[in-house]
């Protein structure tokens, strides 16, 4: 095997190794010690020995998973014993927790006895709500799966043999789909009768191969009916009676040849010899049994896929375990089933066919992925895995009876997923609710371009609002039809140029706008034929849309202009201002003004302020303010720290209701211990969720630096001050960023 660069360096630097155990509550002071260990631990302890599910509720089991191997075939490697192994149980671990939020322990059993690992299972069965068999070779995975299923209570998993089987399936059925076979009439070639391979063939025939029309093979060639050599009893299943004896026989006219053997095993003669269209996985790794360059190189109709990340159609099992266990373990199942194995194969499969998220293109280097030949399979880091393979999964259990905490509401389910993928998913999730119970008309202006018509599919099949595209409906209609998107019965489309409204609009523009150096002339060509940011703001302002999203073809003032000078900002205010949502793992900032004011006086920062928490309110975020400054309190008497303090007091009589300090310094902020003890006569208590900053500099370099060096999710910018809600997209946004300020917007208009 090749060696990679750092590799080495990777798992020493540090903390060595991949993984650590992290307190999940809080343990600093003396009580948090008698509750977390003696005496208060005794209470769960008791509760659990009156009831032993109750472990599920005041212990870890119930999200807590062993990765055991005796490291007798890892992957690549072979029998290179169980302390070998242990990095690689490791990663597996890491996967585990970076796909599905599952906690893992891993297991190296120092023992190639299948009784001693049998037995090593069962007596740690109280520690776990499942177990994944990892490494360990055939024929003794197969015996120690088997009867850990029977003998145990909780899911037992061997990824090897079922992962495999899963994903291939899954990529098995779509490109049958392609290329028009039915999957009880093909003929199927496997090569390679491990592990992997026995379930691969199995999970086949569940699906409805024909077992007469499937050949398995090993080193020796054809199993069949009769042979004794290198036989045992899990290879006698697949004994076929059939006069073929060697693999180039068998591959001969052959659908489908299936390989889990090794490097170059498939030869092009073979490839040639297949029936048309034919399908070839190979999934040998690191290197594949013929690679797609020599498979096409005889054969321009071959649809192949192997277990490679760069090549297309990856077969990898992270697609399946993390979600597989996830699903598992939210129902406390007592095993993973045939049914269950299925559902999975059908929720990867469909997911293949749906639109591929921008943040997955962009893993990929910025490649647009379609359903076809070249994307049978959902790619690895696809974060809709989770979110439609564990509820498969949840809800395959509960229908064959293996679930023992059926879910009652599947969709919200679905959302508690979400918001394992970070706090951002759970606030957006939180907030496209708000928007479908009352869904607004939103106008795009620019409304042919390629992200904002996927964006508008998706608005309209979730039902978050009623978009408006405005544009040439020619150039629309082209553009949907080469995106594959069918818009045209659920989406209002308006060509400026051939518009009834444009008229009154350019009358009312050139009203408004008259006195600073506009005619009518002028106005009807701005928005007949210039500018389709001041049309679909003409829109919002007389009444023919609620709220406009528009910039993501534009620098962020050609969209802010138009605004101000159709819509105007609202009564009584300075200026218009600029927020962000920054969202971590587990708190949520608004940060403002971070996009408008460069230099704002006191009553504007009053204004930001102000603003700022009635947007917390909108989006259910009780708001507690921290005025920003170098200063602490009054300890430097400096101008600009002096602009905060006034800001603060203006705050505090305009909305005495409103917690808010100031000045403060940034740490101060956001750090309850130092308000507390420095600071004990601070109106806040506990640390800000609303941070203004003192201008523009400070508040635009800071929102940039925390999401991109500080991992937090930038969601904006949100536009505050309008008479009526305009949001601005930025430049570079992806389809996800467009749903979710569309979602913004249309909250915004709701209360508008």
């Amino acid at each position: 095997m090749a060696k990679i660069t750092g590799a080495l360096e990777y798992h020493s630097s540090g903390r060595k190794g991949k993984i650590e155990v992290i307190s999940s509550k809080p343990c600093l002071t003396s009580r948090d010690l008698s509750l977390a260990y003696s005496p208060g631990v005794a209470e769960p302890c008791l509760e659990i020995e009156k009831n032993p599910e109750d472990a599920y509720q005041y212990t870890a089991k119930g999200n807590l998973v062993a990765v055991v191997s005796n490291g007798t075939a890892v992957l690549g490697l072979g029998n290179i014993g169980a302390l070998a192994g242990k990095p690689v149980m490791e990663g597996k671990g890491v996967l585990f927790k970076r796909f599905a939020d599952i906690d893992v322990f891993d297991i190296e059993l120092n023992s190639e006895n299948p009784d001693e690992i049998i037995r090593a299972c069962q007596l740690l069965e109280p520690t776990f709500g499942g177990i994944n068999l990892e490494d360990i070779k055939a024929p003794e995975c197969f015996y120690i799966e088997e009867e850990l299923k029977k003998t145990m209570n909780i899911p037992v998993f061997h990824d090897d043999q079922h992962g495999t089987a899963i994903i291939s399936s899954a990529a098995l059925i779509n490109a049958l789909e392609l290329i028009g076979k039915k999957i009880e009439e093909i003929r199927i070639v496997v090569n390679g009768a491990g592990a992997s391979a026995i379930a691969c063939a199995n999970l086949a025939i569940s699906l409805g191969v024909k077992r007469e029309k499937l050949i398995m093979c090993d080193t020796k060639g054809v199993i069949y009916r009769g042979r004794v050599e290198g036989m045992n009893k899990y290879k006698e299943r697949f004994a076929a009676d059939t006069p073929l004896r060697t693999l180039e026989e068998a591959a001969s006219g052959a659908d489908v040849l299936f390989g889990l053997s090794s490097k170059g095993a498939f030869t092009q003669e073979m490839v040639r010899k297949m029936a048309a269209n034919p399908i070839i996985f190979a999934l040998a790794n690191p290197d594949p049994e013929i690679t797609p360059e020599d498979a096409r190189a005889v054969r321009g109709d071959v649809l192949i896929a192997t277990g490679r990340s760069d090549y297309p159609n990856q077969v990898n099992n992270v697609l399946g375990f993390p979600f597989i266990f996830r699903g598992a373990l939210d129902v406390r199942a007592t095993t993973i089933n045939e049914e269950m194995k299925k559902a999975a194969v059908f929720a990867l499969a469909g997911l293949a066919r749906e639109e591929c998220p921008d943040s997955v293109c962009r893993a990929y280097g910025n490649v647009k992925f379609s359903f076809g030949r070249d994307y049978i399979i959902p790619k690895p880091f696809d974060p809709r895995a989770l979110l439609r393979v564990a509820p498969a999964i949840a809800k395959a259990a509960m229908d064959s009876g293996v679930a023992r905490q059926p879910i009652a509401d599947m969709d919200k389910y679905v959302e508690q997923l979400e918001s394992l993928q970070g706090k951002a998913k759970e606030t957006m999730r939180l907030i496209i609710n708000k928007a479908k119970s009352d869904p607004k008309r939103i106008v795009f202006p620019e409304g042919d371009n390629e992200k904002i018509l996927r964006a508008v599919q998706i608005l309209i099949e979730e039902g978050i609002a009623k978009p408006i595209l405005i544009g040439n409906r020619d150039k629309i209609n082209a553009k949907m039809e080469e995106l594959g998107l069918d818009l045209n019965g659920s989406v209002q489309i308006i060509d400026p140029a051939n518009c009834d409204q444009a008229d009154d609009y350019a009358q009312e523009l050139f009203r408004l706008r008259q006195r600073k150096g506009l005619t009518l002339t002028e106005a009807r060509r701005i928005l007949t034929r210039k500018s389709r940011t001041h049309f679909g703001c003409m829109m919002v302002r007389q009444g023919d849309a609620d709220t406009l999203l528009s910039g993501i073809d534009t620098h962020y003032p050609e969209t802010i202009r138009p605004a101000l000078e159709v819509i105007g900002k609202q009564p009584g205010l300075s200026s218009v201002h600029g927020l962000y949502m920054m969202v971590f793992k587990k708190r949520i900032f608004l940060l403002a003004d971070t996009t408008v004011c460069i230099e704002p006086t006191a009553e504007e920062l009053a204004e930001t302020a102000i603003l700022a928490a009635e947007k917390a309110q909108m989006l259910d975020i009780d708001p507690t303010i921290a005025m920003l400054s170098f200063s602490n309190f009054g300890s430097v008497q400096h101008p600009q720290a002096l602009k905060v303090k006034k800001a603060t007091e203006i705050v505090k009589e305009k909305a005495p209701g409103l917690v808010i300090d100031g000045e403060m310094q940034s740490d101060t902020a956001v750090v309850t211990e130092i308000l507390q003890k420095s600071f004990p006569f601070a109106s806040l208590k506990e640390a800000a969720n609303i941070l203004i900053f003192p201008d523009l500099n400070s508040g635009n370099i800071c929102y940039k630096l925390l999401h991109h060096l500080g991992e937090a999710e930038a969601i904006g910018p949100i536009l505050m001050g309008m008479k009526k809600p305009v949001h601005v997209l930025q430049r570079g946004d992806d389809v996800d960023d467009i749903v979710n300020m569309a979602a913004i917007a249309v909250v915004d208009a709701q209360i508008s």
